[in-house]
């Protein structure tokens, strides 16, 4: 059975064999349990000139206490592909895990890689699974971002999908961002994100969103310039997936908070 798993979507065949080991498929006691678990806030997702620019702050809440300083929320989901969680912290990095096992595991079995439509629609699947953990305070709200390999226009092939907690896959235009820090987030996108910015320009302007969102959202971790925590932020091209290194996302936060000295506004 195992040698052989018969089907494409690793989610699918685990479902069989071992359903007790997806998140979705585990008992749980009855009443809410929103606040006995750490939960992950804001992410935001820019398309470029040539891709797509994913970011996250890092900072893990548990009702008004910090539970993590450097919790990581943005990943690679594949080659061309990133995916970031808010919500439920160990329940969203355990589905983005199962993520990057399931794209991994289409690949090897047809011996091609998922179109960025059928990634979005099989992620979708993963957090319709966790409906019943959602509805009872436990819920994951992942940003997925790629590099369409299909696209005609190369220098548009970066593309934004948002979900809702019952799995439903929505295409965004521009940009998006979601967790508790979402609503200020986007609201300093919509001011200054414009078409045709370039991979360095959309890095520096997500960097500022999570910057706004910090200063608004108690749940959200602005940079710690003392503890040198920043965000993580990554890209997606034609060339890959790229995680910008510690150095440079310094650089780009302390140039963020060296301007806001100056002009506190933004």
């Amino acid at each position: 059975m195992f040698t052989n798993a018969g089907t494409s979507s690793f989610t699918s065949f685990l479902s069989r064999v071992a359903p007790e080991m997806l998140p979705g498929r585990r008992p749980l006691p009855p009443g809410m349990a929103a606040d006995l678990a750490p939960h992950a806030t804001t992410i935001v997702a820019i398309s470029a000139t040539g891709g797509v620019v994913l970011a996250g702050d890092r900072r893990a809440t548990m009702g008004n206490l910090i539970a993590q300083r450097d919790i990581e929320k943005v990943h690679p989901a594949d080659a061309y592909s990133l995916v970031g969680i808010a919500g439920t912290a160990g329940i969203g990095i355990e589905l983005m895990r199962l993520f990057q096992v399931e794209l991994e595991h289409y690949e090897k079995i047809e011996g091609a890689m998922l179109s960025l439509d059928g990634k979005a629609n099989r992620l979708a699947a993963m957090i319709r699974g966790n409906l019943g953990a959602a509805m009872q305070g436990l819920a994951v709200v992942p940003l997925f971002a790629g590099f369409d390999l299909a696209a005609r226009d190369p220098a548009r092939a970066g593309r934004i999908f948002s979900f809702d907690v019952t799995g439903g896959p929505y295409e965004e235009t521009g940009y998006d961002a979601i967790g508790s820090g979402s609503l200020f987030a986007k609201s300093a996108l919509k001011k200054r994100y414009r078409a045709g910015l370039s991979i360095d320009d959309a890095t520096r302007l997500a960097v500022e969103a999570l910057y706004d969102a910090a200063d608004d959202d108690t749940a959200t971790g602005g940079p710690d310039l003392t503890r040198r925590i920043y965000p993580v932020v990554m890209t997606a091209t034609a060339e890959g997936t790229h995680r910008l290194t510690e150095a440079e996302t310094a650089t780009i936060a302390e140039a963020v908070v060296a301007g806001r000295m100056e002009n506190p506004g933004g």
